[in-house]
């Protein structure tokens, strides 16, 4: 298995990404600690873990209180003895389908502060354990992409691109103490929003399919290996060839 022994904590497990990576490290053998702002979803997800031979806590975190994220973390190290990987997966409260030229401030600007607070308060909570170990993986979910025409993204993107530049700053700045830092590349996963089809602006894929849930956690289980223990500072890119660098 890629992951036995690991400890795994993912913020925002109770959605469909999350809930896609933690299977797969569940599958994979990491012991997983789930938290997310509802206790249901991360209860059933809990239990249809344990279910299948696997090992999960959870607890009730909001990704974007810094007292909050930092004693969950210091609980998991505690208990656990280490926090190996660490994923923020949290939705951003996104307005979709509104020109920048119409959107309220508050609609811009709130996918780009919850973006970028919840990635720098989950990651420096993660970090500040890897570093006395000199190891861990933190994985961001999202990264950059082609506008789209006629297909309004608000503050969506620019949260995005900010977690991008400093997703790169992070692992300069760790890489001394051999942790690694990526970001899984995505321009959408149908599968987690099944009402957006894939109609006439989606990017064309040179796949011509779509990536999966399962895609997205086979790949973060891989991410999160020391068979990926040479890639660090970029975005592994599942976005079926809709991205071509």
């Amino acid at each position: 298995m890629l992951l036995e022994g690991k400890q795994a904590v993912i913020y925002g497990a109770g959605g469909s990404i999350g809930g896609a990576v933690a299977r797969a490290f569940a599958r994979e053998g990491a012991d997983l600690h789930l938290t997310g702002r509802r206790s249901g979803p991360l209860a059933a997800l809990a239990a249809e873990i344990r279910t299948h031979g696997g090992t999960a806590t959870r607890a009730t975190v909001d990704a974007l209180d810094e007292a909050a994220i930092d004693d969950h973390a210091a609980e998991v190290a505690a208990s656990a003895g280490s926090i190996d990987i660490s994923l923020n997966a949290i939705s951003h409260g996104e307005l979709f389908g509104t020109p920048l030229a119409e959107i309220s401030l508050a609609d811009y600007e709130r996918p780009v502060r919850t973006a970028t607070r919840s990635t720098f308060l989950t990651a420096r909570a993660a970090a500040r354990h890897m570093i006395p170990r000199r190891s861990g993986v933190i994985l961001t979910f999202g990264g950059y992409g082609r506008p789209l025409r006629d297909f309004y993204l608000g503050g969506f993107q620019v949260g995005l691109s900010a977690v991008d530049a400093f997703r790169r700053q992070l692992a300069a700045e760790l890489g001394p103490y051999g942790i690694r830092v990526l970001t899984i590349q995505s321009v959408g996963i149908p599968e987690s929003h099944p009402s957006d089809g894939d109609g006439e602006s989606t990017p064309l894929r040179l796949l011509e399919r779509a990536p999966t849930l399962a895609d997205v956690g086979n790949v973060a289980a891989f991410a999160a290996s020391e068979q990926a223990a040479a890639i660090t500072g970029t975005a592994i890119n599942i976005t079926s060839g809709a991205e071509v660098d």
